[in-house]
């Protein structure tokens, strides 16, 4: 089992306050569903209201495709519609979890 996990922080400068930045990560989180079938969810700073802090999950049986998966989700945010917020920070990692032995 191939598990890939990507974290993106996001600032939304023009965001004023808690109900404006829900509004727009949840435009961001179903775009991502939608556009590559992925879990997502926000991870931290659900109090501050311009920060975020999203995690992208996939799972799959060949490296490779997760690799790939993870690499256009990490390209999304140079989509014009995606410009809500400016990406801080951006971390991937992927791991294989099979049983060996």
């Amino acid at each position: 089992m191939i598990i890939g996990v990507l974290t993106i922080e996001i600032l939304i400068y023009y965001s004023s306050s808690l109900k404006e930045k829900r509004f727009v990560l949840k435009s961001i989180k179903d775009r991502l569903k939608n556009k590559y079938n992925v879990s997502v969810a926000e991870l931290e700073y659900q109090d501050k209201w311009q920060r975020s802090l999203i995690g992208i999950s996939m799972i799959s049986n060949q490296k490779s495709f997760v690799e790939k998966e993870m690499q256009a989700d990490a390209r999304l945010y140079r989509d014009t519609k995606f410009r809500e917020g400016l990406i801080a920070t951006l971390e991937q990692r992927v791991a294989d979890y099979r049983e060996t032995g």
